[in-house]
């Protein structure tokens, strides 16, 4: 047996790259496929366990929960990059940039862009503010061909770069326009 770099174990006659990691799978050989599992037995651990709260009672953001639903508070839209002509909601409070499915922003086509976290894009009720922030990722941020470090304020029509894709952001919500009050100043 052999231990990758995660910790896991596999047979390195069976498989050229840890199956675990999914990753470069040899399938020229035979895979035997562990047993389905128990579902009722399951359930039952998870009940005896106490794993956590059910998940309909999650973290809502604060307009959501005031006005019920969460609305949208702004765009980006790709002017440059594989995704041109897509455009990409922005909803109250962070709002996560990414390649995968799962981020709030998913801008998948551009494979130069973290699959999570590349960036973060918030939106304050409270303070009426946009702003862009560097993420956890290794690929930078520029705000109107500046590099992103620390927080950065974002204005109508303001640029932000990733990987290959520019994005040109649109405000909905600010002085003007609160979903709160529902009005328009």
């Amino acid at each position: 047996m052999k231990r990758c770099n995660n910790g896991h174990y596999f047979d390195e006659t069976k498989h050229s790259i840890c199956p675990h990691c999914g990753i470069n799978i040899d399938l020229d050989f035979d895979i035997t496929l562990p047993k389905r599992p128990n579902y009722n037995d399951l359930e039952k651990t998870v009940a005896k366990r106490n794993l956590g709260p059910p998940a309909e009672d999650k973290t809502v953001a604060i307009v959501k929960k005031k006005i019920g639903f969460d609305p949208v508070v702004g765009w980006l839209v790709c002017i440059e990059g594989p995704d041109k002509g897509k455009d990409y909601q922005i909803r109250n409070e962070r709002n996560f940039i990414g390649r995968a499915g799962s981020m709030d922003i998913a801008i998948t086509g551009d494979e130069s862009i973290s699959r999570e976290n590349h960036a973060i894009v918030s939106y304050s009720p409270k303070k009426q503010q946009f702003r862009v922030y560097p993420g956890d990722s290794r690929g930078l941020v520029y705000l109107n061909d500046e590099e992103v470090i620390t927080s950065s304020h974002l204005k109508l029509y303001d640029v932000i770069e990733l990987g290959q894709t520019k994005l040109i952001f649109v405000p909905l919500c600010g002085e003007n326009f609160q979903w709160e009050d529902g009005k328009r100043k």
